[in-house]
């Protein structure tokens, strides 16, 4: 059986086409057409094909990887999980795998832990996806670059059509970063957040403490003020954390929160806000023990208050002894976590209603100490 090749004329402009110092290269499939940006600018070959177009994509392919890598056998696709976990590569091998046409390899390179804002453009351009986007933002030297702007607006464009939860809340928290969005940006973000509940745990993640909405201070903030600050400019990181939640700022956090145990949706929500809070109550010492149950957690802080031998804590204590339920209610959420969550998500997969009515066992007594909190 005669083996199937490519037309004459397109081996021909194939091989012209590689002959260039070229950066990346993306397969149209639909239109038959191979793209490829050079450093002269952009290029296309459309192509003529002798067999049914999908073995005909494979013969370009293997024509790509025979001059790219010295083998016809392209890019593994099949390895999709090593490829996205970031395996490690240089930076020349990742630029290669930018010519193969082959998404997968895209996605390889957009994982990559060492890869620069260049090849990151170049990766872009190859293959822009929200996916892609969020994965590139990621990384600090990306996220810093002149390309973040361009990927964030996508991310912003894209937003409304995305499904998954959890997907929302990673692009609203990377395209937070600062520098990205203008301030009208993030204020109609913020208002999207309304009727997209998942959006707010974005900004609880990026921007806890600078929240675009409007809260009071706690009645005890005042009163309590000075003697916190001074504690707090002393390295207490009880008297710290308390004023934090205390204040406006703090308070609006708060709110926020109980928005989102009132609406929440998927449990991909809950779980991103309860790792909020890890990283929200990360400085207390007693952060240190996550509880699987708000009970134990209520038990630990109980008994973390009598504790003599921290000498922040009772600190504190002395400073502001009518503000002792306040902060045991601060203990018990620092202790909560995503592992508070597994004995109850551990069950059930439910959405919607049904999962707020599971919770609640977690988050009614959840919003006693939150309320103790605000004003």
């Amino acid at each position: 059986m005669k083996r199937m090749s490519l037309s004459n004329e397109d081996n021909l402009r194939l091989n012209v086409l590689l002959a260039q110092d070229l950066k990346a290269v993306r397969i149209d499939e639909s239109k038959m057409i191979v793209y490829a940006l050079s450093s002269r600018g952009d290029a296309k070959v459309q192509l003529n094909p002798t067999c049914k177009d999908d073995k005909y994509i494979r013969l370009v392919k293997e024509l790509l990887s025979n001059k790219i890598m010295g083998s016809p056998g392209g890019y593994p696709v099949y390895i999709k999980r090593w490829t996205r976990m970031g395996q490690d590569r240089q930076e020349e091998s990742l630029a290669q795998l930018l010519l193969l046409g082959e998404p997968e390899a895209v996605v390889a390179v957009v994982h990559a832990p060492v890869i620069t804002p260049e090849i990151a453009r170049h990766a872009w351009w190859a293959y822009p996806s929200s996916e892609n986007a969020r994965r590139l933002l990621e990384k600090k030297a990306i996220a810093e670059s002149d390309l973040a702007r361009e990927l964030a607006e996508f991310l912003l464009e894209f937003l409304p059509f995305e499904v998954e939860h959890k997907d929302m809340i990673d692009s609203v928290r990377l395209c937070l970063q600062p520098g990205l969005l203008k301030p009208e940006e993030i204020d109609d973000l913020w208002k999207r957040a309304r009727r997209k509940q998942s959006l707010y745990v974005g900004f609880l993640h990026s921007q806890p403490d600078d929240l675009p909405e409007t809260a009071t201070v706690h009645p005890g903030y005042a009163e309590s003020e000075t003697t916190l600050q001074t504690l707090a400019e002393q390295g207490n990181v009880y008297a710290r954390q308390l004023l934090r939640y205390l204040s406006a700022p703090g308070q609006a956090y708060l709110q926020t929160v109980i928005r989102v145990l009132d609406k929440a949706a998927s449990q991909d929500t809950i779980v991103s806000m309860f790792l909020a809070f890890e990283q929200y109550n990360v400085s207390l010492p007693v952060a240190e023990t996550r509880q699987r149950d708000i009970q134990q957690a209520e038990q630990f802080a109980t008994c973390w208050l009598s504790a003599k031998d921290d000498l922040d804590l009772q600190a504190c204590l002395q400073a502001c002894p009518r503000l002792r339920e306040q902060i045991r209610a601060m203990l018990v959420i620092a202790q909560l976590g995503e592992i508070t969550l597994f004995p109850i998500f551990g069950l059930t997969d439910a959405l919607g209603s049904v999962m707020r009515k599971k919770l609640k066992p977690l988050t009614d007594p959840l919003r006693v100490h939150l309320k103790m909190l605000m004003a």
